[in-house]
């Protein structure tokens, strides 16, 4: 079902991503697509893609969340951002076996390392392959992580997710995903 969806998404949304490359690379030159290693499933690192929203490319030890206003962002990549469209080259991912469309959403490598020192159960999210959209970001989990108990209730969410996944549940997020896509106030 991922490779279908994900194949049927690129190919519907094929006009959009290529004016959004240009788009990209005519506001700031340099790379199109933001690249960056996360976990996946069973603990396996892979390479994210995503449109790049910042002036900046991290793939660090010491990755900077994006915040409200942040200088980084340029102006195609906040309008990006605030619609979710960043995202949207996730759908290689799914196409490569990287990641699911409903799963635990990944985070960089640095933050896996901090938040598995911090919370006990954060590994159990890699018992499923990550993905496009989650239980955690359609019950508003999503955004910056200002403090440990952000990552504390997406780490939960997450780990209930893969608990009682059904064919159900990926169809009431994704159907949650839609109607809010285009206004979740955590998207910037």
């Amino acid at each position: 079902m991922d490779i279908l969806g994900a194949g049927f998404a690129l190919l519907v949304f094929l006009p959009l991503l290529v004016t959004i490359a240009l788009a990209v690379r005519l506001e700031s030159g340099g790379p199109v697509i933001f690249k960056q290693r996360r976990t996946g499933h069973n603990g396996r690192i892979f390479t994210i893609y995503k449109f790049r929203t910042m002036t900046v490319a991290e793939d660090c030890a010491d990755v900077r969340q994006a915040t409200l206003g942040d200088p980084r962002v340029t102006e195609v990549g906040a309008l990006l951002r605030k619609l979710s469209l960043d995202e949207l080259p996730q759908f290689l991912n799914i196409l490569r076996g990287d990641m699911s469309i409903v799963g635990p959403r990944p985070q960089a490598l640095a933050h896996d390392a901090q938040y598995a020192e911090q919370i006990p159960t954060y590994s159990d999210r890699f018992r499923a392959k990550p993905g496009l959209t989650g239980l955690a970001q359609v019950n508003g989990l999503r955004g910056e992580i200002r403090d440990l108990g952000c990552m504390d209730g997406r780490t939960r969410a997450d780990n209930l997710y893969i608990e009682s996944w059904s064919v159900g549940l990926d169809v009431a997020i994704l159907a949650k995903t839609a109607l809010i896509i285009f206004s979740d106030p955590q998207a910037y």
